[in-house]
């Protein structure tokens, strides 16, 4: 079975599809706002020449999606597949932004589960690279039973920290948390 790193996902709170060209401006009306970039290793992200090749990478990376607010249809952040290796049976998850209005609410929540049951629907395994600062990034990922397994030094945007979650953890997390009462 070969991996879509491109599919079209939908849940409650979101909407996951291909990032096209003609998203540039809406993207970036998002992650204009400095405050998204505070503890992320590119910190000026905000910038319209540094997003601009952000942009550029993600259409070329052929695994960034748009994230779109299912109640709106406003775009409100992006994320990506990278690196799917078939022998390892592994995939990384990265590159991911939300708009701050939607910090906090689930929105990162769900994001994550339907890309990670796409993914597990292949793989074993996820990686997840953070940046050593991004605080925010590395307790949402253990929220959701990501376990630090080392550091990555050589990406071009400092040194990162390597979460992993297996399929096992992920139907354990997610099912505890389904069986929750609201």
């Amino acid at each position: 079975m070969t991996f879509d790193s491109q599919p079209h996902l939908r849940g409650a709170l979101l909407e996951l599809r291909p990032l096209r060209p003609d998203d540039f401006a809406a993207l970036f009306a998002v992650a204009s706002d400095p405050l998204i970039w505070v503890q992320h290793p590119s910190s000026n992200r905000y910038l319209e020449t540094v997003f601009k090749e952000f942009f550029r990478e993600a259409l070329a990376s052929q695994g960034a999606l748009l994230t779109i607010d299912a109640r709106s249809g406003n775009a409100i952040g992006s994320s990506r597949y990278h690196g799917y290796d078939p022998q390892l049976r592994e995939v990384e998850i990265g590159w991911t932004f939300l708009a701050r209005l939607h910090w906090g609410g689930g929105y990162n929540r769900e994001m994550k589960r339907l890309m990670l049951a796409h993914a597990f629907r292949v793989v074993d395994r996820v990686k997840f690279l953070i940046g050593v600062n991004n605080l925010r990034s590395r307790r949402a990922i253990e929220k959701i039973g990501g376990v630090e397994v080392g550091s990555k030094s050589d990406t071009g945007t400092g040194p990162h920290v390597v979460y992993e979650i297996d399929s096992a953890t992920f139907a354990r997390v997610f099912a505890a948390s389904a069986s929750r009462p609201s």
